[in-house]
């Protein structure tokens, strides 16, 4: 008779339950710039990644969609669907057959034939989106469960507390007022940045739990990651896996691969036929790859929840088998990595082959037993460093650089940091006299993109030219209570009533 292991004895629930946490955002770039920056950004996200997505979450792939009100803001705006088929039908049709025609003069028929076969991808959403009536917005919002701050503001780094209630009510608001009474308290921080101080403002929005990254405080692949913890303010928090996140996000991740599409090695109108190896892009052996890859990430969860169970104090293994939350950024799947949609499918399929439970955030943290930060810290071995000391005492966290917050605030955008802090208090000192149009320039002023844009330097010039238009804008906006933006100030938080939110509490 075989010997059959406890792993094995174990039912699929017992041994834990995967979610996959889609946080889906863009920049306000409507209406402002076109190429190289500016909206045709969204148009490619539509095309690449938003409306593909779709296919999957129609066929009941249960994963966690995130929108933020700032990307609803851009899709419900005049005119989109006009606008996107413009941008297929008269700039992506022509700039294919200019790439494919020079690549086949120069000889280079096999990436001409590359370039011809993916002009298909933009005629395909195209007509994903005329099936859907044009309604990009209301298709998305029927698998949206969680909403985020209006515009993405990096929370911990704002000045004051009405300065967060504003960013968390608008955006909770905005989602209700959008897609109904069905949201269920879950609210993403942008770029994961929490930090103790930010609990009032989220329980008075009626947010019930929120994703964290908590690396820094214990330690990569940490058991303390495959638990949501309560503080007692009713608002969970949700440690995010970095090292099964690591599978895909880092430079040696599942996309670094070479036979997956390169996207950095582009023609002259930015269409991309190589792969990461330099050879001719070939569609059919990344998709075998891509299969292959979900194969690997769904084992390695599954020996990561069996691991963390057996290596549990208790030796019972972690309540339900614990819950490993991987997060990304929805863009990452089909605009960034071309193949990451097809992963994504293969993985919800591999889940059901190999027994791991894939299930929506929500609907996992209903049965899931969280620990309570006085219980974490009583469970500590006695003389071990001090890694769970109460909430009030923890240092601000996020996924970005170093786990901080110097992405956005750190010496190369200082100036931006410290001007965004500055035109909050001047808003807040002006309380309910403060015009909408002062309130919507701090939003979009508040935004964390722009710093991003220049720490990283990605389309900096574009980012800080946006940023100081939106300082000038409030400036002028706080004068005389008229937007003196270049450009306007367009859609952005449209139906809000922010004036009673600067009213102290």
């Amino acid at each position: 008779m075989p010997v059959v292991s406890a792993t094995d004895r174990r039912s699929a629930s017992d041994r834990g339950a995967l979610a996959i946490v889609l946080h889906t955002h863009m920049p306000y770039v409507e209406g402002f710039g076109t190429w190289p920056f500016g909206e045709e950004w969204l148009w490619e996200a539509m095309a690449g990644c938003y409306l593909p997505l779709l296919d999957l979450l129609d066929d009941g792939a249960p994963l966690t969609l995130s929108l933020t009100p700032v990307l609803c803001d851009q899709l419900e705006a005049a005119a989109i669907e006009e606008r996107f088929t413009t941008f297929v039908q008269e700039i992506r049709r022509v700039t294919h057959e200019q790439d494919a025609a020079g690549l086949r003069a120069g000889g280079y028929e096999t990436l001409a034939r590359e370039i011809e076969r993916s002009s298909c991808d933009y005629t395909g959403a195209l007509e994903s989106l005329r099936r859907r009536g044009g309604d990009l917005l209301s298709s998305l919002g029927r698998h949206a469960q969680w909403t985020s701050s209006a515009t993405h503001a990096i929370l911990p780094l704002l000045a004051t507390d009405a300065g967060v209630r504003i960013q968390v009510q608008i955006g909770v608001d905005a989602h209700r007022r959008r897609f109904g009474a069905g949201w269920r308290g879950g609210f993403w921080l942008p770029e994961c940045a929490y930090a103790p101080w930010l609990v009032r403002a989220l329980s008075d929005a009626g947010v019930s739990s929120v994703c964290v990254e908590l690396t820094n405080r214990f330690g990569l692949g940490a058991n303390e990651h495959l638990r949501p913890i309560a503080d007692g303010s009713g608002v969970l928090l949700v440690p995010i896996d970095r090292a099964t996140i690591s599978l895909l996000w880092s430079d040696s991740g599942y996309p670094a691969s070479g036979a997956y599409r390169d996207y950095h090695h582009h023609t002259v109108h930015h269409h991309t036929p190589w792969n990461n190896d330099g050879r001719a892009y070939d569609h059919a052996e990344a998709l075998v790859l891509a299969r292959e890859h979900a194969a690997d990430f769904v084992s390695r969860t599954l020996t990561r929840l069996d691991d963390a169970n057996a290596a549990a104090p208790s030796g019972e293994g972690l309540p339900g088998g614990g819950l490993l939350v991987c997060a990304f950024d929805t863009e990452l799947f089909g605009h960034w990595w071309y193949e990451g949609l097809a992963w994504l499918r293969a993985v919800v399929a591999e889940c059901s082959a190999q027994g791991l439970e894939l299930l929506r955030l929500d609907d996992a943290l209903q049965r899931t037993e969280p620990v309570c930060v006085a219980d974490m810290d009583a469970e500590q071995p006695h003389g071990t460093p001090d890694r769970l000391a109460p909430l009030e005492g923890w240092a601000a966290s996020s996924w970005g650089k170093d786990g901080d917050l110097s992405t956005w605030s750190g010496p190369a955008v200082a100036e931006m940091a410290f001007a965004v802090r500055a035109a909050e208090l001047e808003v807040v000192r002006a309380g309910a006299h403060a015009s909408a149009a002062a309130v919507r320039e701090l939003l979009a002023l508040q935004a964390s993109d722009w710093p991003f844009m220049v720490s990283r330097g990605v389309a900096a010039p574009y980012a800080r030219e946006r940023f100081e238009g939106h300082r000038q804008a409030l400036v002028g906006a706080l004068a005389d209570g008229r937007s003196a933006g270049v450009g306007g100030l367009r859609n952005i938080a449209p139906h809000a009533e922010p004036a009673s939110l600067l009213v102290p509490l």
